[in-house]
Order: structure tokens, then sequence, then C-alpha cells
């Protein structure tokens, strides 16, 4: 049983894709795959090569591709390239995302002052090429495969509780929530019912994109990142390593029945009412 049990959660003979998988969360969650067995390509419009040969050295295996998640040709020439090398891809992580400072309310920019490039730009960033477009690509191929697949995007906890000043992340992460039950009905009814779409909502994990919001130039905690850890049971913020677990899980075998939903990585920062 035990062993049973295992090989439920194992991904031995997969082969992964994971865009944005040379930054701090995309790597974190490449190495996770691949120590479980998986066969990862490490897609990104930078550092890919220097990633996949951090995790070969590790005596896993990987490859790294540039891809540009903005541009539907370029996913379609690195669908391509994986999929000479790979023959089949099992997983899809859409982990290309993040937000802007001129998408970003502040004392210097009022939300009246908010450029329309700066939130187009984060829109476009988390939903169209977070999620919808590598979607496309990868997913014209992954519906073929006969014992179908697993998508994962990123949410946000922006998709349960918007907060403060980003107004543009915040409603780009709730459509990815929304995108990826209607791509779970759309796969399962139209084309694979093997085929499943789930999704990662992260709650508070430092990164270079949202560290001048939390940490302050003498690594203190800014008001904000007070406020946060204040509202996180966990009393912390998230290590990349914490969202391996959930990725495996949703990625193997171990959830075949689940589809359609989105799960909080969050040390309980959703579930905590303020009181």
């Amino acid at each position: 049983m035990e062993k049973k049990i295992i090989e439920m959660f194992s991904l031995d003979g997969m082969n992964a894709v994971v865009t944005g998988g040379a930054g701090v969360l995309g790597m974190s969650i490449c190495r996770g795959l691949a120590q479980a067995g998986a066969r990862v390509g490490i897609l990104d419009i930078k550092n890919f090569d220097e990633a996949a040969a951090q995790l070969v050295s590790e005596g896993l295996k990987a490859i790294g591709v540039y891809i540009d998640v903005l541009k539907k040709e370029a996913i379609s020439e690195c669908t391509e390239k994986v999929m000479e090398q790979f023959k089949r891809v099992d997983i899809l992580v859409n982990c290309a995302g993040g937000n802007l400072k001129e998408a970003t309310t502040s004392p210097q920019l009022s939300f009246f002052d908010l450029p329309l490039e700066g939130l187009e730009k984060v829109v476009a960033l988390n939903l169209f090429g977070g999620a919808i477009l590598p979607s496309q690509v990868f997913g014209k191929e992954m519906v073929k495969n006969p014992e179908g697949g697993s998508i994962i995007n990123i949410s946000s906890m922006n998709a349960f509780r918007p907060l403060t000043r980003i107004p543009g992340y915040s409603a780009a992460k709730a459509a990815v929530s929304n995108f990826t039950q209607w791509l779970a009905v759309h796969f399962a009814m139209e084309y694979n019912k093997l085929l499943r779409v789930n999704a990662i909502a992260p709650g508070f994990f430092l990164t270079q994109q949202n560290r001048y919001l939390l940490i302050d130039e003498n690594n203190n905690l800014t008001p904000r990142g007070q406020t946060i850890i204040q509202h996180t049971p966990a009393g912390r913020f998230g290590h990349p390593d914490d969202l391996i677990g959930t990725c495996i899980w949703l990625a193997s075998k171990s959830s075949r029945f689940v589809t359609g939903v989105v799960v909080p990585v969050d040390g309980g920062f959703n579930a905590f009412s303020g009181v």
C-alpha cells in the first residue's frame, strides 16, 4: 500500500514545461517537478539555459527553451522545440507573471493617473501571457494525450481579496481564476476528459517584483509588510518551496478527479477574518 501511495504522486516518465521557469517561484517549481521524476522544460525570456544547467548539475532532467509568453508565434516556436525533444507534454505550469510600479498606486501616483499602458501590460502579462496563450498553444498538443495531463495556472490571493494599490494585478489574477474554471470545463467537455486544469493561489511570497512593497531599504518590514504578517496565521511570508507539494499533487495522478479548482497556498491568510 505504501508503494502504491508513493506511486500516485510520482511524475516518473512525465514531461513538464514551466513558463517563467527561470524566475524565483518558477525555478523552485521546476526543481520540485524534476525531483518527483519529471523531465522539465524551463521556458523563459532569459536565463533559461543557466537554470536548466543548474538542475542538470543536480542530477535532474531539464532543458531550457526561449519563450515570450506575450507573442503567440514565439510560444508556437517554443512548443515545436519542446515537442522535438519531449515528443509529448503532460504538464504545463503557467508561472509567468508579475506586477509593475507604473500600475501601482502610491503617494506619487494616484489611481486617477495610472497610465493605461501600465495597466494593459500587467493584464496582458498575467492573463494572456500568464494563462491563455500558452494554454492555447501547448493545450492543442496536450488534448491529444490518451492519458490526458494537467495544466496548472498561477492565480493569487488578489483573486479572492483585491489588495490595495494594485488594481491591474488584482483584476488580472481574478480573471486567471475564472479562466481556469472555464478551461477545465471546456477541455473536459469538448476535447479530453482526462486533461485537467487547476490553479494555485499563492499568498505572500517575497520576490523581486513585490519586495519594494514589503521590505524597506533597511531590510525591515514596511507598514504593508507588517499588516500582511499580522493577517497571516502562519506568521511569515511564503518560501518558494512551499508551492512544490501542491504543484506535484495537481500534476500527478493523485488529483485525477480534481479539475477547475483554485488552491490557496497562503499560510491561512484567506481564512483569517482579522479578529
